[in-house]
């Protein structure tokens, strides 16, 4: 069996999403050669999946241009996005090839548009997965992205089947749709061995963790940290000062999940991966706002269904009113809950497809 996975260029979310649906895979059938192609770093996939893969360095889109996990540059995007749909044909004729040498059976894309073509070349079965289509982020952006947007939505349409997560837009460019639970990594590590290697002293109601994606918040206010003398912070920001109740994760085998049930909340911007692994794991997400990114209002609409939550005002986190701290979280909207078994599920509908 073998299974060709490509990933958006675009953050860590996507990666890590496919990577826990590939390390089902692997659990469930030792065996499966996955082919990963994308441009996330070969460590955070490892992080997740922790057999063999091959790496295959690769990007057929471009997401959105961002200088950190707040801000977006409309006009680079723009023209990146441009530059790939010119050379649309060369990239599907070159990895098409490559599909056909590897003799791989199923392509699954989260969620590059120009994968459908690719595997359409190749004679291949192409399975997207995700909870949006870059054609719903770039719609409102307006005449600019128009052409795109339409070109998008063609290149969705030739997709076999469309995994659906929680917290999604229609999608209606997507022929077939199956609908599943949330996708998340578990946590690895025990509670009391994470708080003797890192010296966390205080008690889960005093301990919180900011996890802001792979590109961080270029202004994150670490001094406001100074009046919360008594509480404990654990970030992934390597670029974080040193402070005395500051803990700054530098090794890669350690990813936030790890961290997650030690935590009396998770400080976040608007992100499907960490809001999966933090609902699941029934800890409370204090999200701040993302403007201009239509997928935002639908994360922010399932934490507030689902999950205990505070949504904070920018302007005041980055002034360093943190008042949100000694306020309660609100509880869920609804008493439903959301399966969380998506990696796993998804994993045997692959294997079963493969037969």
């Amino acid at each position: 069996m073998i299974v060709y996975l490509s990933i958006t260029n675009h953050g860590y979310g996507h990666a890590v999403r496919l990577a826990t649906v590939a390390a089902k895979l692997k659990e469930i059938e030792p065996n499966i050669v996955l082919i990963l192609a994308t441009t996330a770093p070969h460590w955070l996939l490892q992080s997740y999946i922790q057999s063999d893969f091959i790496y295959r360095y690769r990007a057929f889109d471009i997401g959105v241009i961002q200088s950190d996990s707040l801000n977006m540059d409309l006009v680079a995007t723009k023209e990146k996005l441009k530059a790939i749909e010119k050379k649309q044909e060369s990239i599907i004729t070159s990895e098409a090839n490559f599909l056909k040498t590897n003799r791989v059976q199923l392509v699954i894309g989260d969620i590059p548009p120009l994968v459908s073509l690719i595997a359409q070349k190749a004679e291949l079965p192409c399975w997207m997965m995700g909870n949006f289509g870059w054609d719903f982020i770039y719609q409102p952006w307006g005449e600019d992205f128009q052409g795109s947007v339409e070109w998008i939505k063609r290149c969705y349409s030739q997709a076999d089947h469309l995994l659906r997560l929680p917290f999604h837009e229609q999608m209606s460019s997507f022929k077939s749709i199956t609908d599943f639970g949330l996708t998340r990594g578990e946590p690895r590590y025990a509670i009391e061995d994470l708080r003797e290697t890192f010296n966390l002293v205080q008690p889960k109601e005093r301990t919180i963790l900011f996890t802001f994606g792979g590109l961080g918040v270029e202004a994150m206010p670490y001094q406001t940290l100074e009046k919360f003398p008594q509480w404990q912070f654990i970030t992934f920001d390597r670029l974080a000062p040193q402070m005395e109740n500051l803990r700054v994760i530098l090794d890669p085998k350690y990813r936030p999940v790890d961290f997650m049930p030690l935590c009396a909340r998770v400080i976040s911007k608007p992100g499907y991966s960490s809001f999966a692994e933090a609902l699941a794991l029934e800890v409370p997400i204090a999200t701040l706002g993302r403007v201009g990114f239509a997928e935002t209002p639908l994360l922010v609409e399932g934490i507030q269904n689902y999950s205990q939550h505070q949504i904070i005002n920018n302007q005041e986190f980055f002034k360093g009113n943190w008042q949100f701290l000694l306020d309660s979280p609100k509880a869920a909207l609804s008493n439903q809950k959301l399966a969380i078994d998506g990696s796993q599920e998804i994993a045997k509908v692959i294997l079963e497809k493969l037969g």
